[in-house]
C-alpha cells in the first residue's frame, strides 16, 4: 500500500539529510545477548531523526503552499528539524514554543531560520497559537508525528538500516507521539524479511502500550520521565499503522532508561538523549526473549542539556 510512497520519500529527501551510521559494539552484545545494530540519528542533521519527516512534509507541499510557509508547535527536536528544514528549502517557518521552553532550544530554532512565537505552555494555548498564524499567514500546519507524509519521511531511517543488514529479525524504537515507530513498521513491513517492530516506552507515560492493549487512543495523566521526547500521545493517522504492523510495546522504569544511556555513553562513546535509551532498555528489559536475534535499534537523537545529564 505505501511501498511506492516511501520510495519517493526516500529519493525526495536524500539530498537534504543524512545516511547516519550504524554502529555495532561486542559488549553490548554480550550484555543483552544478541546482535544489536544501532542506526545513529543521534548524527542526523540538527541532531534527531524529525528533519527527515519535516524535510519530506515541505517537499510534498504545491509552490503555493509554500509561498505561504509552515507552522508547528513544538518545544524539542521537531521545532529545529521544521525550521532547518524550512530554510534549507526556502520557506518561511513559524515556530510555536511554550513561554518557559528552555531558552537554548529557543536560541536553535532562531538559529536555523525559524521564526519563533511565544504561548502558555498548556497545549490548548500551543495548538490556539498556531491555528491563529494558519488562518493570519496562510501557513500549513505540520503536526510533528501524525502527519502521513511525516510519518513516511520518519520511516526511511528504517529502510537504510534494512538496506545494510536486510536480515535484521527486530527493530526497536522509543515511542513519543508514533511518527517514527509508525514509519519504522511500514519500512519493516515493505522492505524487511518478516522483521517485528517493538517499541519502547517509560512507564511513566505508557499512553501507546495502554491504547494497543484497549484499541483506542488513552492519555497519560503525567509526565514525569526523564525522557522529554516521549511526553506526547498518538494520533489518528499513526494509531491504526502501530496496531497493524507493531508486535509489542515494551514498558521501562525511569532507571532503566539511565542505565542504558548511560551504557550507550560510555561503551560507544557517542551521545544519545534519554529518549533514545529507552529503546535500548526495553531490549535489555526482556533480553530472554530476544536471545541471539539480530535486532536493530534506531538511536533517535543526540540533543541532550549537558548541565542536566541524569549521571
Amino acid at each position: 500500500m505505501y511501498l511506492q510512497e516511501l520510495k519517493n520519500s526516500h529519493k525526495l529527501i536524500k539530498p537534504f539529510i543524512h545516511n547516519t551510521p550504524v554502529f555495532t559494539s561486542n559488549l553490548l552484545n554480550q550484555i543483552s545477548d544478541a546482535q544489536v545494530f544501532f542506526k545513529c540519528e543521534n548524527f542526523q542533521r540538527m541532531g534527531a531523526f524529525k528533519i527527515r519527516g519535516a524535510t519530506n512534509a515541505i517537499l510534498k507541499l504545491s509552490e503555493k503552499q509554500k509561498s505561504k510557509g509552515v507552522v508547528t508547535h513544538s518545544s524539542g527536536n521537531f521545532a529545529q528539524a521544521v525550521s532547518l528544514a524550512a530554510y534549507n528549502l526556502g520557506v518561511k517557518a513559524y515556530i510555536v514554543m511554550p513561554s518557559n521552553a528552555p531558552k537554548v532550544k529557543k536560541e536553535a530554532v532562531k538559529e536555523y531560520g525559524g521564526i519563533v512565537i511565544e504561548c502558555p505552555s498548556t497545549l490548548k494555548d500551543r495548538e490556539t497559537t498556531a491555528t491563529q498564524i494558519e488562518q493570519e499567514k496562510g501557513a500549513v500546519f505540520l503536526h510533528p508525528s501524525n502527519n502521513l507524509d511525516v510519518i513516511l519521511g520518519q520511516g526511511t531511517a528504517a529502510i537504510e538500516l534494512l538496506e545494510d543488514h536486510s536480515d535484521l529479525e527486530y527493530i526497536f524504537t522509543p515511542v513519543g507521539g508514533g511518527g517514527l515507530i509508525a514509519g519504522t513498521a511500514l519500512a519493516a513491513n515493505l522492505y524487511g524479511n518478516n522483521c517485528k517492530i517493538i517499541g519502547g516506552e517509560p512507564y511513566e507515560v505508557n499512553d501507546a502500550y495502554r491504547s494497543l492493549l484497549s484499541g483506542k487512543i488513552e492519555t497519560n495523566k503525567t509526565t514525569q520521565t526523564i525522557a522529554d521526547g516521549l511526553k506526547t500521545q498518538l494520533g489518528d493517522i499513526n494509531f491504526p499503522i502501530i496496531q497493524k504492523y507493531v508486535t509489542k510495546i515494551i514498558c521501562v522504569e525511569e532507571q532503566e532508561i539511565i542505565t542504558a544511556m548511560r551504557l550507550i555513553w560510555e561503551r560507544m562513546k557517542i551521545i544519545i538523549e534519554p529518549s533514545s535509551a529507552v529503546a535500548f532498555a526495553a531490549l535489555l528489559k526482556e533480553k530472554e526473549q530476544f536471545k541471539d536475534k539480530k535486532i536493530g535499534i534506531i538511536i533517535s537523537g543526540g540533543n541532550v542539556d549537558l548541565k542536566n545529564l541524569p549521571f
